[in-house]
Parts: structure tokens; C-alpha cells; sequence
């Protein structure tokens, strides 16, 4: 819309609308031939930009809601997501298929989730041996300060 008004103006050039409002001089030249058509109401309806959406707001709802579940639920053997299994989920969900490339932007960008990576700790691990040993153990173990070689 502001395009429209400095089109009005009829004081600048296309070239200068487009470094103005920080967009390519093909996109004014676009918007100027709309707008020697049709005025600012012209501009107004031009519509949406880019590629409608393959998921709906529902299925959007719908598959965030399996998603939630977890992977055991959806008959995954682990706990753990993988851009593959949601791509299944989604596509058994919705029968809508994304390349599982595709699909980290839909989790990112239309379901506002994040990358989760999960500790790396041994199921065995005792924080309280490891603190023992290092208090008793170790000093016993370590090199005195300036100690010979063999």
C-alpha cells in the first residue's frame, strides 16, 4: 500500500520505490502495472503470495496431537522423533506426504516446536561412586607435583 501512495507521488522513479521499500524492481514494475489498473484497491485484493498450504489448520491441530502422544504411541519402538517418522505420522494422519526435508519446517515454523537432543549418559551411571571415587581415589591415584618420570 505504501507503493501505492509513492506511485501517486509521481516524484520517484520504480527504481527508487523498490530500493525504498527494500524489494527487486521486477516487484515494483508488477505492482505499478496493477495499479495503473485498478488504483490502490487494485493492490489491495491482489491475494495471497506463494503456494496455498498442503495441511489445513485442522490437520495442523490433528497431527500435533499425535505427535504429542510420542513415537511408542504411534507405534514406533523408541522415544525417540526422527523427521522421517513424523513424515509418516503426517502422511497417516493427514494422507498428506512431505519430504522428511520439508517436515522440519513445519514442525519449526507452523507448530513452534524445537530441536531436541537427548543426554548422553550411561543408564548406569552413579553420580554418587563418581563423586566418592574422585574425593578418596583420586589424589591417591594422581602424580605428586614434580615426581619423577619411571
Amino acid at each position: 500500500m505504501r507503493a501505492a501512495e509513492l506511485f501517486a507521488e509521481d516524484d520517484l522513479s520504480q527504481a527508487d520505490i523498490g530500493r525504498g521499500l527494500g524489494v527487486s524492481h521486477q516487484t515494483v514494475s508488477d505492482w505499478h502495472a496493477v495499479w495503473e489498473k485498478g488504483g490502490a484497491e487494485a493492490l489491495r485484493g491482489a491475494g495471497r503470495a506463494g503456494r496455498r498450504p498442503k495441511l489445513t489448520a485442522e490437520q495442523l491441530a490433528e497431527v500435533e496431537a499425535a505427535l504429542e502422544k510420542g513415537p511408542k504411541e504411534n507405534g514406533y519402538a523408541t522415544e525417540l522423533w526422527t523427521l522421517a517418522r513424523v513424515a509418516e505420522v503426517i502422511e497417516a494422519v493427514t494422507g498428506v506426504r512431505y519430504h522428511k526435508g520439508h517436515v522440519w519446517r513445519i514442525l519449526r515454523e507452523q507448530l513452534g516446536w524445537t530441536r531436541q537432543r537427548p543426554a548422553r549418559q550411561a543408564i548406569e551411571r552413579d553420580d554418587e561412586a563418581i563423586e566418592q571415587w574422585a574425593k578418596e581415589r583420586w589424589p591417591k591415584v594422581k602424580k605428586a607435583p614434580g615426581a619423577g618420570g619411571r
